[in-house]
């Protein structure tokens, strides 16, 4: 045997040969997994800024002013109302003749327009009184147009009321300090001074009131034209 026979093959791993078609088994290290990052800190959430809604929005800042120019001249309507309902029923004065025993009297209720006159003030500065919780809730409310529905028509009420009153008063007022030559109706203001000074004031103050009153139907009436 020669030398060259002698000698030891030497066969490489790659070159032995797959059995049945499958590859060998190769001892594979399981790699650990790489360790989990540190858990992010949740994003911390702002919670949403509750916005406050401003007084006088720009968009609201008109129907607020007109709002409250409606409050205050529910206020300024009580006044007369008030005023033309005390002097009317305060409104009593007694004129004697010759004597103690033979006097005469000049009262309100001696005349029926009068006494309308006096309750319809009454019930005019009543409500004038009423009305304004809910005035002032549409100042802070310009949206509430149904409010404002139910005070236009509630005004309008009562200044026809009060416009019939101090009419019929004015037309009593008037025949007191003219009197009526054709009926021979004598003008009693001649003897009545504080009865009729009264009285005429009270008409005065009553007209106040429902030129005011007008105004608010009036200005009213735009708003809800303006906001529908």
């Amino acid at each position: 045997m020669s030398t060259s026979d002698a000698a030891a093959t030497v066969i490489p791993i790659d070159d032995v040969p797959r059995q049945h078609g499958k590859a060998p088994a190769v001892d594979t290290v399981t790699a650990a997994p790489p360790p989990l990052a540190a858990a992010a800190p949740p994003a911390a959430t702002t919670a949403p800024r509750k916005t406050r809604v401003p007084f006088f929005r720009r968009a609201d800042r008109g129907s607020r002013c007109v709002a409250l120019l409606d409050l205050v001249l529910r206020v300024a309507a009580f006044g007369p109302a008030l005023a033309a309902a005390i002097a009317t029923g305060t409104s009593d004065e007694t004129l004697s003749v010759f004597t103690q025993f033979f006097q005469f009297h000049a009262r309100f209720d001696d005349f029926p327009a009068l006494l309308f006159f006096m309750v319809a003030n009454a019930i005019a500065a009543g409500y004038l009184v009423l009305s304004l919780p809910f005035s002032a809730v549409v100042v802070l409310r310009p949206q509430a147009i149904g409010l404002r529905h139910l005070l236009l028509i509630c005004d309008l009420i009562i200044a026809a009321l009060l416009t019939a009153a101090a009419a019929a008063a004015a037309a009593i007022v008037d025949l007191a300090h003219s009197g009526n030559q054709r009926a021979n109706w004598v003008p009693i203001c001649m003897q009545f001074h504080g009865f009729c000074q009264r009285t005429s004031g009270a008409v005065v103050a009553s007209f106040l009131a429902v030129l005011v009153l007008l105004f608010l139907v009036i200005l009213a009436a735009f708003t809800i034209r303006k906001r529908c």
